[in-house]
């Protein structure tokens, strides 16, 4: 289980990270986005409608226990993190696209997540211990929306002090997944031998599967390759630390280190994966903007 002060200190780098995510934003931002809406639309549907439903899939398939059922459906229910827009950076990917889908899925998040919720937790039969109510999800992600909102006013206020947190955010979302790696996982080493492959698979394919659902959905709705990129990242890293945080807050007792298995398992293996797939991307990014500069100076040579 996670103690008391691991609780108190994981809260605590969450609001850092989510004041680091608000200071990324201006309301020019959520402008820009209405104006042209289409890739952040197909984030959130790429976000709150594949992936609760993979995660339930999952679940389903792998007749999963009730606890770890729990952590896989909630941690399928959760917005993006400041982690994926890392990784969109580094896979050269269309990094304002990515942000922006992590500020309006987590907005969003408060009424979409205790929904999806209560939803998927009904479809899969689950009940009593096996429960969070809605209610415990709405009050932690209130009180996250919060430093985001504090952190854009800075950024309004001073860019260059709202440049600094949004660095300190997009950090401190790395170092709580570090931090739950050495921490958490050291005291549960025999859990952790003892889990079944369904445990492992699940929380691997959750977000290998999301991003490969999330890019083929936006290459069926015409977005350029690059987009597409960035929506399959957005779509497959969720907010690992959110889902652990929510569970500390909720579940107490023996269950509660059962259900925080698969969240804590996703946030570990999504960095791996991620890394491999952002390497990946970043290849394609650099070949096509070879192919295209080769293109550019074969039609100046032509003109010629």
């Amino acid at each position: 289980m996670v103690t008391e002060f691991e609780t108190k200190l994981l809260g605590l780098m969450m609001m850092v990270i989510m004041l680091g995510m608000g200071a990324s934003l201006t309301w020019r931002d959520f402008l820009i986005a209405c104006r042209k809406p289409k890739g952040v639309l197909i984030g959130l549907a790429c976000q709150y409608g594949i992936m609760p439903f993979l995660g339930f899939t999952l679940a389903m398939v792998l007749d999963l226990s009730p606890a770890w059922t729990l952590g896989l459906i909630l941690m399928a229910c959760m917005p993006g993190g400041t982690t994926s827009n890392i990784f969109t950076y580094f896979s050269k990917a269309v990094l304002a696209l990515s942000i922006m889908m992590t500020s309006v899925s987590t907005l969003v998040a408060l009424v979409m997540v205790p929904a999806l919720l209560e939803l998927y937790s009904g479809a899969a039969g689950l009940g009593g211990e096996f429960k969070i109510p809605a209610t415990n999800v709405a009050q932690v992600l209130v009180v996250l929306l919060v430093p985001t909102l504090i952190g854009m006013a800075t950024r309004k206020l001073n860019p260059n002090v709202g440049a600094t947190l949004e660095l300190v955010g997009g950090i401190m979302g790395i170092l709580v997944i570090l931090f739950l790696v050495v921490t958490w996982i050291p005291r549960n080493h025999i859990l952790l031998a003892t889990t079944h492959w369904t445990v492992y698979f699940s929380s691997i394919a959750l977000g290998l599967f999301g991003m490969t659902l999330g890019y083929v959905l936006a290459r069926v709705f015409k977005q350029d390759p690059n987009r597409s990129r960035t929506i399959a990242m957005e779509t497959g890293i969720q907010n690992g630390p959110m889902a652990i945080l929510i569970v500390t807050l909720s579940i107490t007792g023996a269950i509660q280190q059962d259900v925080l298995l698969i969240p804590v398992l996703y946030s570990l293996f999504i960095v791996v994966s991620s890394s491999f797939v952002a390497f990946f991307f970043r290849k394609l990014s650099t070949k096509e903007s070879l192919a295209r500069d080769q293109r550019k100076l074969g039609s100046m040579m032509s003109a010629r």
